[in-house]
């Protein structure tokens, strides 16, 4: 199993990760926060695609003190949005209509061209504003989003990200992030960049503001470099909620755009992603006979991934999804039939959104004054 922002790779231990990583798992009395505030429990939640945190107990003192948290996520824009990317965007739009909360969404696009020595910057902003259409379409509300693209706004993240790399040491990103002696020095410096928007909402408003990061579990080990350079700084450490990596379509392994054949792309053309779907890896039997007298099963089946995470939020119908494969009182290719179809009505109904949105992105980036105001309030006056 490797697990790092960069690489993931081999059968995933989730219980193994919280304890190398030092997160703690969702207890019962957090899950008693989320239904108190919320009504119900989001099915990720209820389903522990969530499954782990740093501080949320903490969040949710100061939000019951009368303190309301910021959201922070991102992307890196590296190529198209694929279905594993926005399970934790699906969570953290409920977290925002939820509690209100502002969202700083940072896209990437200097730490992708940093690393992938075969991509142009005009290629990674570019990309940038392109995964933004997706991020916006899933109904995100604008007054209450701030995408950040680093190389375009790096005028209201540069003098918070020299004081944060101040206090981190180069034998620190080495130690945490498997950096060698040959790799670039922006890569070095990266971790400092993506640590400002912790603290944005802290600066815009003149006072410390607790700060929760959804988002999957890879990332986790920038949080912790931040973490131990908050306090220095007089920030509130980040908290965060970790989420599971969905499937892909092929035997095994997280959801990778390097294999296009195993995942959904959100602008791929709804057709296209039937086909994928009806050729998925799946935990039936070699023929319908076997299947109807054995059953299948859903444990290591890519399709009830797909119901699982994004496509089935009904417990009760989930559950009979499960039970229909293993008593085999369902086929694979129907099953398969069945989520293709959706799968084709969301991707429809995405992309129409989408292209309807894409005059609109502006209403989502920092303004210009914006932006002169986190940089006036960042510098020392003369």
């Amino acid at each position: 199993m490797v697990v790092t922002p960069w690489r993931v790779e081999g059968k995933i231990d989730y219980e193994k990760l919280i304890r190398q990583f030092g997160t703690q798992p969702l207890s019962e009395e957090i899950l008693g926060k989320f239904r108190r505030y919320a009504g119900e429990l989001h099915y990720q939640l209820r389903r522990r695609i969530f499954f782990s945190h740093r501080d949320l107990d903490w969040v949710f003192t100061k939000y019951d003190e009368g303190e309301k948290f910021v959201l922070y996520t991102g992307r890196g824009p590296s190529g198209p949005v694929h279905l594993g990317h926005i399970v934790p965007w699906v969570f953290t739009k409920h977290l925002q209509d939820v509690f209100q909360a502002k969202l700083y969404f940072q896209l990437t696009d200097d730490e992708k061209y940093l690393y992938h020595e075969e991509y142009s910057l005009e290629f990674t902003t570019s990309t940038a504003y392109d995964n933004a259409l997706d991020l916006i379409a899933l109904g995100f509300k604008p007054e209450l989003t701030r995408i950040i693209v680093d190389v375009v706004h790096i005028d209201a993240l540069y003098h918070l990200a020299i004081k944060v790399a101040k206090h981190i040491t180069s034998s620190t990103i080495k130690a945490v992030f498997g950096l060698k002696d040959s790799d670039n020095i922006g890569l070095t410096f990266f971790p400092a960049v993506q640590a400002v928007p912790c603290f944005l909402e802290s600066v815009v408003q003149g006072r410390n503001v607790p700060c929760l990061i959804p988002a999957a579990i890879d990332q986790d080990p920038y949080w912790r470099v931040t973490r131990d350079v908050a306090p220095r700084l007089g920030f509130y450490k980040p908290a965060q909620i970790h989420s599971r990596f969905m499937p892909g379509l092929g035997r095994g392994g997280k959801m990778s755009a390097s294999q296009p054949e195993t995942c959904v792309f959100l602008i791929d053309p709804p057709r296209e992603a039937e086909k994928k779907i009806m050729n998925a890896f799946t935990g039936g039997q070699p023929t319908a006979e076997e299947q109807r007298r054995l059953g299948g099963n859903p444990e290591i089946c890519s399709i009830y991934q797909y119901y699982a995470f994004l496509f089935e939020e009904d417990d009760g119908k989930l559950r009979e999804i499960w039970e229909n494969c293993q008593n085999g009182a369902i086929l694979c290719g129907d099953c398969k039939l069945r989520l293709a179809e959706r799968v084709a009505r969301f991707l429809e109904k995405h992309q129409e959104h989408r292209e309807k949105l894409r005059d609109a992105i502006e209403e989502f980036l920092f303004s210009e004054e914006e932006r002169k105001l986190i940089w006036s309030k960042g510098l020392p006056k003369p």
